[in-house]
């Protein structure tokens, strides 16, 4: 399998377009990525400059906060899925240390009549800024309509029908998450902004990939920078799609390094929309993914029974 050090750039109108050609190949340019790095940075989304700078100005207006004020939205029994997590709480899988920041996370925005209102946490509102949710959410269902559009384009790859993810992502219990990675005051040690680590869900759009900090280890184990232009999200595929696949499409490890010591006191922000479909999903290996040259390698279970194992890994649960 070729060696990429760079990671590959798609246009999302080309798989809107009309045209069939453009179309098909978009399909093919980002399957291949994920087949080889498991990372995209994608232009031609839904999300507009004023809106990105709207919840960029909003997250930072809350992290600014005094830390008593930001414990009131700290929900005990959730696992951080909704609300406030303060800081050093989250680890990697397997680490012993936490990270180097701090986060909040939007939930999805249910009807009254979902039959999900009751299985997933509520949503956690500030009261101190009455715009932060209310741009959080706009933000949050941008991210969701690219995401469809993406996983869409990748059912076709792997040989599904189009719309085959679209019963499972609708209503499916997906997170916005505006990471703050504080200034560094410190030796952190062994410690660093956010350790090596797959991401759980089926993929992951990511605002604030711009600048250093992030890094995707390639083929090779070589760590290269994944480093996106102004007008474009990075789009990695998780453990979910990896296992639904059979591992044909990668969950790439990836973390976010402390910057150099001259720049230990720059706060660094992030935003990645976690897209997860509804909790009964099956991500038992397609068949499809599967034969002599490629076993199966996962055992069978739904989204949610991984989700909560998961949570318990990360030390959240």
């Amino acid at each position: 399998m070729n060696t990429i050090n760079k990671i590959p750039s798609v246009n999302l109108s080309n798989f809107l377009s009309k045209d069939i050609e453009k179309k098909n190949t978009f399909v093919k340019n980002i399957g291949n990525a994920y087949e080889k790095i498991g990372f995209v940075a994608l232009r031609g989304h839904f999300l507009d400059t004023p809106l990105i700078e709207s919840l960029y100005g909003e997250i930072q207006k809350f992290f600014d906060l005094p830390l008593s004020k930001k414990l009131n939205y700290e929900i005990e029994g959730i696992g951080g899925q909704r609300g406030y997590t303060s800081f050093g709480k989250e680890s990697a899988k397997g680490s012993d240390e936490g990270d180097l920041k701090e986060f909040w996370h939007f939930g999805q925005q249910l009807s009254k009549d979902s039959p999900y209102l009751n299985l997933y946490p509520k949503n956690v509102t500030i009261n101190e800024m009455p715009n932060f949710n209310k741009v959080g959410n706009q933000a949050y269902h941008k991210l969701e309509e690219t995401g469809i559009y993406v996983l869409r384009a990748l059912a076709l790859y792997i040989g599904l029908d189009e719309l085959y993810f679209d019963k499972y992502i609708r209503q499916g219990n997906s997170i916005l998450r505006p990471i703050h990675y504080p200034p560094i005051t410190s030796n952190p040690k062994n410690a660093v902004r956010s350790s090596e680590h797959t991401d759980i869900n089926l993929i992951t759009l990511l605002m604030g990939a711009q600048g250093s900090g992030l890094q995707v280890q390639n083929n090779n184990g070589d760590w290269i920078d994944a480093i996106a232009e102004d007008d474009e999200l990075m789009i990695n595929v998780g453990d979910m799609l990896s296992r639904l696949t059979n591992n044909k499409l990668k969950s790439t490890i990836h973390r976010v390094v402390n910057p150099p010591k001259n720049k230990w006191g720059v706060s660094r922000y992030s935003i990645p929309f976690f897209m997860h479909p509804i909790s009964e999903m099956k991500l038992n290996c397609l068949e499809n993914c599967i034969d002599n040259n490629h076993p199966k390698l996962y055992k069978n279970i739904t989204a949610g029974d991984y989700l909560d194992e998961r949570l318990h890994d990360l030390g959240l649960l």
